[in-house]
């Protein structure tokens, strides 16, 4: 298991690395918010622990741009905040539960294991996208093709979700940008172009057939192989 903790008090950091280790955790530090920010986007966690606190971007608006470029990886809060406002404005960020400081380790162990067990119970199909041998799971946020676990930095992984959530139809590159990127890229007008690259490079091009596929004047879809029918055998 991965966790990410943001916290700019380095005691308290080296302290949560510790303990988090001796668990058998793997751990991620960041002392700001921008820098855990940089981490999420390119890297997958199993659960961010998140000081609301920060110096630059704060905990709320990093969770915030979190859930906007669809990251849905369990987040908790820790703050010394402890007002029940403060609480309804982190869960209203898109934080899945909130941690008063100062705590016992082994009440922020039992919330950690709390969010797994939550992440795991609602795992189901309702929460895959699958496109022919393409699968898409939005609890783990992990992509695979024919069993093959696929490495998506976060980008590439929102491009492909909003692909897989219109099969089949013709998408404009306007259409991907307002939904992916979500602010004017015209001085970046081969964004698009660029990522769809790079997707192919690691869907497509090891297996047997494409599912990424061009349509010309208009921009790209994405489509399970059909399989020829023949008549009057």
């Amino acid at each position: 298991m991965h966790i990410l903790v943001v916290e700019d008090e380095q005691r308290l950091a080296y302290l949560l690395r510790r303990v988090l280790l001796e668990e058998r955790y793997t751990v991620d530090l960041a002392y700001d918010g921008q820098s855990g920010l940089d981490l999420a986007l390119s890297d997958t966690y199993d659960v961010v622990l998140l000081d609301v606190m920060l110096p630059g971007l704060d905990g709320l608006e990093l969770c915030r741009q979190m859930r906007a470029e669809h990251i849905m990886t369990p987040v908790l809060m820790l703050t010394a905040r402890s007002a029940v406002e403060d609480r309804v404005t982190g869960l209203n960020v898109g934080a899945d539960d909130y941690l008063v400081k100062p705590f016992a380790m082994e009440e922020l162990l039992a919330r950690i294991n709390a969010l797994l067990r939550r992440r795991d119970r609602h795992f189901d199909e309702t929460y895959q996208l699958n496109v022919g041998d393409l699968t898409l799971d939005l609890v783990r946020h992990e992509a695979s093709r024919a069993g093959q676990i696929i490495e998506l930095t976060a980008k590439e992984y929102a491009l492909l979700e909003y692909l897989m959530r219109h099969p089949g139809q013709a998408l404009t590159r306007t259409q991907i940008i307002d939904a992916v990127w979500k602010y004017d890229l015209e001085a970046l007008s081969n964004v698009v172009d660029i990522y769809i690259h790079y997707l192919r490079d690691k869907i497509d091009q090891n297996f047997s057939y494409p599912l990424i596929k061009t349509v010309r004047g208009i921009g790209y879809k994405i489509e399970a192989r059909r399989e020829n029918t023949r008549t009057g055998l």
